[in-house]
């Protein structure tokens, strides 16, 4: 097993179903959980000229906030406008979010179930498959 050396974000609200940090961990992934803005809160990153620490910090991120709020889109929407290339976004949806928020959605990959350990996996190779290429640079 490779050392501890990536981030996942995992943005997901307090008291969500329970999402299985521990596997990522076992994946050599240190998971930092954000639940988002409070209510009547805006996100730091949302802010003009704002950022967000966890985010830099990231290497893969997992984006479990509801599409249906606009504040929720608008951070999914930030995220992609400031992650490097190459960061993969997971976001959990419900079903039929994809098509009604395709714009938003466009360039996230998908999942409208809890991840299997083999999706995960995956998504596990896409945040080592990052780091290989950030390391090249």
């Amino acid at each position: 097993m490779r050392p501890v050396k990536s981030v996942v974000l995992l943005d997901a609200p307090e008291g969500a179903g329970e999402f299985d940090e521990e596997t990522l961990e076992r994946m050599g992934h240190e998971v930092i959980v954000c639940h988002g803005p409070e209510q009547k809160h805006l996100c730091p990153i949302l802010k003009k000229g704002g950022g967000c620490e966890l985010v830099e910090q990231a290497h893969g991120i997992v984006f479990e906030l509801d599409l249906d709020r606009p504040m929720h889109r608008a951070i999914l929407r930030r995220y992609q406008e400031v992650v490097k290339e190459g960061i993969p976004i997971r976001a959990l949806i419900r079903p039929g979010q994809a098509e009604k928020y395709a714009d938003t959605l466009a360039g996230v990959e998908t999942w409208t179930h809890e991840p299997s350990v083999g999706e995960l996996d995956a998504f596990s190779a896409r945040v080592e498959g990052y780091e290989r290429t950030a390391e090249e640079e």
